[in-house]
């Protein structure tokens, strides 16, 4: 597995951490979020910034 895959993998896990919460989450709502719903997005938030990134390097 290359780092590139490893990086998407992770991206990823990410966005499937984030939409299983949200869709469970009774405190979290399209305006807010709950604290671990709010970590949840950071982390997705940054590996998609960092997974763009390297692909427009590439």
């Amino acid at each position: 597995m290359t780092r590139n895959d490893d990086l998407f993998d992770r991206y990823m896990k990410a966005d499937t951490a984030h939409r299983a919460h949200g869709e469970t989450c009774t405190r979290c709502s399209p305006d807010a979020r709950c604290s671990v719903g709010q970590r949840l997005y950071e982390s997705f938030e940054r590996l998609q910034d960092a997974c763009l990134a390297r692909r427009k390097q590439v």
